[in-house]
């Protein structure tokens, strides 16, 4: 099928975050992490921590999350990531710096203060320069205190986000997310006062009855505190979620022009348009470096759900959605040792091929775009040559090549949920198509 074929079913056909999705990756065989991370460049790696709890589980949400854990789980999971630190730390070697680290989940600020204190010490093993480390830290409006706000502040975080999603109360009640809007802007105004560098807030569009007038006053509420960045996310209906079976719901032409008010609005706020889904304030400058597209650096993931990413290879612990899935998997986490974390045995491999298609599809989501003298020179392929759909995209003014940078178009943009899942590998299709979701 060819782009303009697939643009005519749907604008929404995949959100492409990372690549390979976790649903292509399947058992291996077993790795030592030593090994695995020898001859990989470690002087700019991104450290990210997931952190599997939340308040409670939308109904859009197939993250890899557990809602209201019981008892000492937390603990327990401290107690766990902290073997772990120690079987990781010492398998990547004295040489390895850390230039960023994110703390994502689930919710990090599901944690009570003390708790977030105690996970901040736990990576002291990682000698992170905190106050010069760019630093992301997710939470959710129902969790954010004032001794939390402090603890972030006194470990230098950066950039705080929050899942908003709208600021209508209809609507959250429809995503399966009771919201108390007091309770909404009260954490909107502890993170604004706090002086983060960047506050993100994210919202959803494509939400059952939601229209142009109810989402132009979620746009208006949310740049009432003046945001540096906004992620806008189409309401993709996923297997295992509460939303899922109504298809009803799946994003639509209706959704793409909420999206284009979106833009318009926005931009004669003074916003940039920087992917199909950050925008950023005028003023504000560009990060050097990706948040998490990770293109020639690799990550370490801790916790169960979080990725690492060296060259070749992907790993991670299985995924889930499903409570039981998701407790199962946990459990596991839970219960290892600490020699049982310095080794891995799931994940995808990355041939030549692959890599490449990560680095296009990657990069062709943001509008710096994509390097091509740099690309040919870490991989040593042509993606004009090898991929022929690039041609096919510059054809229909998606892309547009300026020397040497392939850069996405407004309408490149508009098409990037289109285009990323037109370049996944036949493997990496199949892999996707074949995985049951537990």
């Amino acid at each position: 099928m060819n782009l303009a074929t697939r643009a005519n079913a749907s604008k929404y056909q995949g959100y492409a975050y990372a690549y390979p999705h976790k649903s292509a990756y399947r058992a291996l065989p077993r790795q030592e992490l030593a090994a695995v991370w020898a001859d990989e460049p470690l002087q700019q790696l991104f450290l990210y921590v997931h952190v599997p709890f939340c308040e409670m589980r939308c109904g859009f949400c197939n993250l890899f999350t557990l809602a209201g854990p019981q008892g000492d789980r937390v603990t327990a999971f401290l107690d766990a990531l902290e073997r772990q630190i120690a079987a990781v730390r010492p398998a990547l070697g004295s040489t390895a710096r850390f230039t960023r680290l994110a703390l994502g989940g689930g919710t990090p600020s599901y944690l009570t203060a003390p708790q977030l204190e105690r996970l901040f010490t736990l990576l002291d093993p990682f000698q992170l320069d905190y106050g010069k480390l760019p630093i992301s830290f997710e939470c959710s409006p129902g969790t954010i205190t004032a001794e939390k706000v402090a603890v972030l502040q006194r470990y230098g975080v950066t950039r705080a986000s929050i899942g908003v999603q709208s600021f209508a109360v209809e609507e959250t009640r429809r995503l399966g997310r009771p919201q108390d809007p007091s309770e909404l802007h009260r954490a909107l105004g502890l993170l604004r006062e706090a002086a983060f560098e960047t506050l993100n807030l994210d919202l959803i569009y494509g939400i059952e009855g939601q229209t142009a007038e109810t989402w132009r006053h979620s746009l208006a509420a949310a740049l009432a505190y003046q945001p540096e960045e906004l992620y806008l996310y189409p309401l993709y209906v996923r297997p295992r979620t509460g939303l899922d079976g109504r298809h009803d719901l799946i994003v639509s032409d209706h959704a793409f022009a909420l999206y284009r008010q979106a833009v318009e609005h926005l931009t004669a706020a003074g916003y940039r348009r920087e992917s199909m889904r950050l925008f950023r304030k005028g003023e504000v400058a560009n990060e050097d470096g990706p948040l998490y597209c990770c293109q020639e650096d690799g990550m370490i993931g801790l916790g169960p759900g979080a990725r690492s990413y060296t060259r070749n290879l992907h790993y991670c612990s299985e995924y889930a959605v499903s409570r039981p899935g998701v407790k199962a998997i946990l459990q596991d986490y839970l219960m290892r040792e600490q020699a049982d974390f310095g080794w891995t045995d799931y994940g995808f491999q990355l041939n030549a091929d692959e890599r490449l298609r990560r680095y296009v599809i990657q990069s062709l989501g943001q509008r710096r775009g994509l390097d091509l003298s740099a690309c040919r020179a870490w991989l040593g392929l042509d993606p004009l040559v090898t991929l022929p759909l690039l041609q096919e995209a510059l054809a229909l003014g998606w892309l547009a090549r300026q020397g040497e940078l392939l850069l996405p178009t407004e309408s490149g943009l508009d098409h990037a949920d289109v285009l990323a899942p037109a370049l996944y590998s036949e493997t990496v299709q199949e892999r996707m198509g074949a995985f049951v979701v537990a």
